[in-house]
């Protein structure tokens, strides 16, 4: 899964200094769709930026259609709209694209609409920025026209490099648009106007982000041999200086820098009376559900590279229900040493019991600002960063901004403001954003950086639940879903130096230590029965797939791509699957394809034993394995090494039942690499197979996307 970064805020040096000749601000319509507060944060941010250009922007989420009418808007609209899952639309954007995917809608429904969008996403997934694509090409399908050219931001790379360029052009594009719909009143040339706007301004964003290419291959290369060198500079004979998180460089060390806008305070924060019950037990949500932890079984070795724990959760109790290829959304706290630290350091440790107050400021100069709803009323300081707030996120460049104010040491004072400026792009992505470095790191770092409470409560996000992928069949094992996780492994660096596991798979991998089972190839067993053991509980919501379940017509044949533990839907698949064929015997069932790969077979195959009993009684058709560190040199036989190997190899199979049977594939596991060479992969076999160019295959893999025969569960 699948998630986008915090925004990290504008430059300060994007402001223009041409205000709009009229008394009264124009206003323009901002709409954005969210589904982690991303687009939403950086729609406020253009809110805020609009007076200082002549503008007011009414702002509204696109879930909220009592606020706007696009059927009856005369003004420029504004979207921001993000991207969840495998290209899907954000939960608040949901009913708004199926809205306008209406297919009784005529040609001309939105001839009168003139509109700019800004859409987020992450090339790690292939379909990148699938939302904001689909609803910019439905709106030109249905006659609006753009005033702007589209932008598609990045977070593999950062988002700033297109959002910034964008809005500071974003502008110039409303001021042309209004002068042009002012200065005349018949329609055709309005028409005519805003078409020949609307291509300047294309040509205007892709010389821009032909730049911003140029400019990333720069810094790439820059990057390259700065690591080839060392990154260091000479000071004398002899001696080397090496830039560091906290130390710079030239020429960035005697740079002049531009610096983002300091954001505008809009938190008053007070700590009241002291807490008396335990203030770290979790105020789950309406939709929470609390569950028991049955059973815990390490599925690796102890010498595997990862360690692979699977858990069986008991929902009998509860309504929850669902289907092989659906998600559980597990609430987890951060770790508690690490809060403790924190609040050491910001020197409230010795306030951690105290109910924290908190109001809007009366003269804040953010225009849009709320108070944090993931915050609840009369909650201690202690539980607030427990529950509450994301304390390892990677703290964004307004952040650094913020801090600048708070730090009194003259050189640390100059580095934070080094990484948070536009110069500083590359020892920011170097230092802060690849070895993703929280507040607690920073502040480490640069000690005499003594942030408020408040400026913390404002910058840190909302700690997220982690989505786990059903392991299970409810059809196989009522009343039971399991889930597979690997614990998540952060190594030390100069940055960080200390140790860390993730939020959620730390947290769960020693909550079960006590009714752990370790790997003996078996199906896991209930734990017995001991009064001295008290089953752990946790709190899950339901996320239910839109599409990634197995086909409604069991006889279509399906390919499942999934290594490591990328392998758990598919469990789930097999397991209904199996017991599908036991209760229907005269019913026709299509061919399971199944491409796993891992490290080593001995050390990380998982669900080993499961997966042979499925082949053996016919549930799975075709088991085909891949392991990539177990590679014997002294022999001339080369072995697949990873699944997209195995793809290539059994490649007439592949097209055999994804053209000429309309069967379906399912990639699941990791999208920064396995999703993409697989994808890869499979233009290549439709290519070589189908004896068409590598154009066209891609148009056979979008058409099964679009018919919801090329799916993916993907996370990077």
């Amino acid at each position: 899964m699948r998630l986008l970064l915090q925004w990290s805020g504008l430059r300060s040096n994007t402001r223009c200094s041409f205000v709009m000749p009229c008394a009264a601000q124009t206003r323009f319509l901002l709409l954005y769709g969210s589904q982690r507060g991303q687009a939403k944060a950086i729609a406020e941010e253009i809110a805020v930026k609009a007076s200082d250009h002549g503008f007011a922007a009414e702002v509204s989420c696109l879930s909220e259609e009592e606020k706007y009418n696009l059927e009856r808007e005369r003004s420029p609209v504004v979207i921001v709209v993000s991207t969840t899952g495998d290209g899907d639309p954000p939960d608040t954007a949901i009913n708004f694209v199926k809205k306008i995917k209406t297919k009784t809608l005529c040609s001309v429904h939105f001839a009168h609409l003139h509109y700019a969008l800004l859409g987020l996403g992450d090339s790690n997934y292939s379909n990148f920025c699938n939302c904001g694509k689909t609803i910019d090409k439905r709106l030109r399908e249905l006659g609006a026209q753009q005033f702007y050219a589209s932008g598609y931001a990045d977070d593999g790379v950062g988002l700033e490099l297109v959002v910034e360029p964008w809005i500071e052009g974003l502008w110039d594009a409303l001021r042309k648009f209004v002068t042009s719909a002012m200065s005349t009143s018949q329609k055709d040339t309005n028409s005519h106007v805003g078409d020949h706007n609307a291509k300047n301004e294309m040509g205007t964003i892709e010389s821009a982000v032909t730049d911003l290419n140029l400019h990333l291959l720069s810094l790439n290369e820059s990057s390259s041999q700065d690591e080839s060198s060392g990154s260091c500079n000479t000071v004398a004979e002899g001696e080397l200086l090496e830039a560091s998180l906290t130390r710079s460089v030239l020429p960035l060390s005697e740079s002049s820098l531009n610096i983002p806008a300091l954001p505008a305070a809009f938190l008053d924060v007070e700590l009241l009376n002291e807490l008396q019950q335990d203030s770290t037990l979790l105020k789950p949500p309406e939709a929470a559900h609390q569950v028991v932890i049955t059973s815990a079984k390490q599925l690796t070795r102890e010498d595997a590279v990862k360690t692979t724990l699977l858990l069986e959760m008991d929902i009998s109790e509860t309504q929850l229900i669902y289907e092989p290829g659906d998600s559980f959304d597990l609430l987890c706290p951060n770790n508690n040493s690490e809060v403790e630290e924190l609040l050491l350091r910001l020197g409230l440790v010795e306030k951690k019991h105290h109910i924290v107050k908190l109001q809007v400021k009366p003269d804040t100069k953010k225009k849009v600002s709320q108070l944090p709803s993931y915050i609840p009323e009369h909650s201690s300081l202690q539980y607030i960063f427990m529950w509450c707030l994301e304390i390892r996120a990677i703290p964004k460049k307004a952040f650094l901004r913020s801090l600048v104010e708070y730090t009194t040491n003259e050189h640390e004072k100059r580095r934070l403001q080094e990484l948070c400026s536009k110069q500083g792009f590359a020892d920011y992505n170097h230092f802060i954003r690849n070895p993703s470095l929280s507040i607690l790191d920073l502040l480490c770092a640069f000690p005499s950086c003594m942030p408020t409470l408040s400026v913390i409560l404002e910058h840190l996000p909302k700690l997220q639940p982690r989505s786990y992928s059903a392991a299970s069949s409810s059809y196989s094992n009522p009343g039971r879903v399991h889930i597979v996780f690997n614990i998540v492994e952060f190594p030390l660096c100069p940055e960080r130096p200390v140790p860390r596991k993730g939020v959620c798979t730390g947290w769960l991998s020693n909550l079960v230590l006590p009714i752990l089972q370790h790997s003996g190839g078996q199906m896991m067993l209930p734990v017995a029965q001991d009064a001295s053991i008290v089953l752990p509980k946790v709190y899950i919501c339901s996320r239910p797939s839109s599409a990634f379940h197995l086909p409604s017509d069991t006889a279509a044949p399906i390919i499942m791509v999934g290594p490591g533990t990328g392998v758990s839907p598919f469990i789930g698949f097999l397991q209904h699957r199996k017991k599908q064929k036991e209760e229907h015997p005269d019913v026709s069932f299509g061919e399971t394809w199944l491409f796993f790969g891992c490290r080593h077979k001995d050390r990380d195959f998982i669900f080993r034993d499961e997966l042979g009993l499925f082949q053996a009684e016919g549930t799975l058709t075709h088991l085909r394995v891949s392991f990539s560190r177990d590679q014997d040199d002294s022999t001339e036989e080369v072995k697949p090494k990873y699944v997209q190997d195995n793809l290539r190899l059994n490649a007439q199979d592949v097209v055999r039942v994804l053209i000429k049977e309309n069967g379906y594939i399912y990639i699941c596991g990791d999208a920064r690499n396995m999703a993409k060479n697989v994808h890869e992969e499979l233009i290549d076999i439709l290519s070589r197979e189908l004896q068409i160019d590598k154009l066209e295959a891609m148009k056979v893999i979008a058409d099964l996307r679009e018919k919801k025969r090329y799916l993916q569960d993907i996370w990077s």
